[in-house]
């Protein structure tokens, strides 16, 4: 069996494709607000930092520190709600390349409200 270029170059853009997938690093724009936050890796967990914002004072706040993954595309931790000051339990979920799903919840994980995030 003979193995083409284009074959290979298929197979690795497959594979490239598949991981930008898995990945929630990166800049993601939260919709309602504009708000921008890098999402990086801390150790083995996973953060987010605000880079970009209308309200000046919140950029370079830290509003996802050490969530764990605990699940494929999932990731579990505390969120903080700049606009109340709050930190919240908080459930991440990378539904797609460019699309991430954060919601914050109260209740013992009972209620929950979020929204989804764009690249």
């Amino acid at each position: 069996m003979r193995i083409t270029t284009s074959a290979i170059a298929a197979a690795m853009l497959v594979a490239t494709a598949s991981a930008a997938v898995a990945s929630p690093y990166g800049t993601w724009t939260r919709p309602s607000t504009g708000t921008k936050v890098e999402f990086y890796a801390c150790g083995d967990k996973l953060c987010g930092k605000i880079v970009s914002s209308k309200k000046a004072d919140t950029v370079g706040k830290v509003i996802v520190s050490g969530a764990s993954k605990t699940g494929d595309n999932q990731w579990k931790g505390s969120l903080l709600n700049t606009e109340d000051g709050q930190t919240y339990s908080g459930v991440i979920t990378l539904e797609g390349p460019k699309a991430l799903s954060l919601k914050g919840c109260v209740l013992g994980g009972v209620v929950c409200t979020g929204e989804t995030w764009v690249r």
